[in-house]
């Protein structure tokens, strides 16, 4: 069964978003401007469509990458296998998310990211079509090594998943 995470995740993430918009509401913080979080939600959508075929493009250099050139056939079955693509998946988003900050060209492709007002969860939802282009070759790598498409593209969703969490002023730093 193909699940998606991120189609999953979808209502609660307006339900989040709807507990963000009631603190505001309750703490006299401007968090959302109306204008802002409709291009927000708009951007997410359109991602969502328009970037479904290069994800598959993506997913599909991946898969012939891993079952052409994997360098190793791990066992998915053990519990280290899952740790180091955690870790990896989450090394490959870090380096292709700095380089979407320092070179020009991935710049063109996150900048969109970066365009809100408003520092909240729907900032999260605000992506580029784009973006995976430049973004997926970071995790080529990890075919190399040889871990399954199909947890690579899991473990993928859960960690962006996870970067939706970082995507608010509401919740404060861990203190030091």
């Amino acid at each position: 069964m193909n699940i998606n995470p991120i189609v999953l995740s979808i209502p609660v993430f307006f339900i989040l978003i709807g507990i963000e918009l009631l603190v505001e509401r309750f703490t006299n913080q401007k968090l959302y401007r109306l204008p802002d979080a409709i291009a927000n939600l708009s951007c997410g959508i359109t991602s969502q469509l328009s970037g479904l075929f290069l994800r598959i493009f993506g997913v599909g250099v991946y898969m012939m990458v891993f079952e052409n050139l994997a360098l190793f056939t791990l066992d998915n079955t053990t519990w280290w296998y899952w740790i180091a693509l955690i870790l990896l998946v989450d090394l490959a988003y870090y380096w292709a998310h700095r380089m979407s900050h320092e070179v020009s060209l991935f710049w063109g492709g996150h900048v969109v990211h970066h365009q809100s007002e408003e520092y909240n969860l729907s900032v999260a939802l605000r992506q580029s079509s784009l973006q995976v282009l430049w973004t997926f070759p970071f995790n080529l790598p990890i075919a190399l090594l040889g871990f399954d498409t199909m947890d690579f593209v899991y473990v993928s969703a859960f960690n962006t998943l996870y970067q939706f969490w970082i995507h608010t002023e509401t919740i404060g730093k861990f203190p030091r």
